[in-house]
């Protein structure tokens, strides 16, 4: 497992990319390489998996999408362990880390993005403010794990988060 707090962009050219971008460029990886895309949402509440099949032809690249927004749905359909919940919360790394494993253990797709966070107006703690979220890629066998904290209203929270999603997972499948 990999943890990395707050890194910088995965390569600046991503970075200027648009989110229909970076579902075209997260597509052509995937494809290059056969593999499939599943995704395990909470704040997004499946905008990422909404993002991706806007895009023609995305059945060839993407498997599906868990839509896990309460803490019954992560342990009922991603398996996590509500004791990890009750532990650490649903916002945390062990949870962000728990439903990519189980987005790929759950289907058969070789790549997951997970999303677990705070997107607001309200929720937010001192240890957790309105707009934190934990995410979670399994790439190769690989999770990566991250924490990012985003400023802005609801709706700013959550498109930032589907466009860090996305550009993290290109840049993670990119050469």
């Amino acid at each position: 497992m990999v943890n990395f707090m707050e890194p910088s962009a995965p390569s600046n050219f991503l970075a200027d990319l648009d989110t229909p971008a970076l579902v075209a460029a997260t597509a052509g990886l995937l494809l290059k390489k056969g593999w499939m895309l599943a995704t395990a949402e909470s704040c997004t509440g499946g905008l990422i998996a909404g993002a991706c099949t806007e895009l023609a032809g995305s059945s060839a690249w993407f498997e599906r999408g868990f839509v896990t927004y309460s803490n019954a749905a992560k342990t009922e359909l991603l398996g996590v362990d509500a004791a990890l919940i009750e532990a650490h919360g649903a916002v945390s790394e062990p949870v962000a880390h728990a439903m990519a494993m189980g987005a790929i253990a759950r289907s058969p797709a070789h790549v997951a993005v997970a999303v677990t966070g705070v997107a607001g107006p309200t929720g937010g703690t001192p240890g957790k403010p309105v707009g934190t979220v934990w995410f979670g890629w399994s790439v190769d066998g690989q999770v990566r794990t991250e924490r990012r904290r985003f400023d802005g209203d609801r709706a700013a929270v959550r498109t930032a988060t589907v466009h860090y999603a996305l550009q993290t997972l290109a840049g993670l499948l990119g050469p």
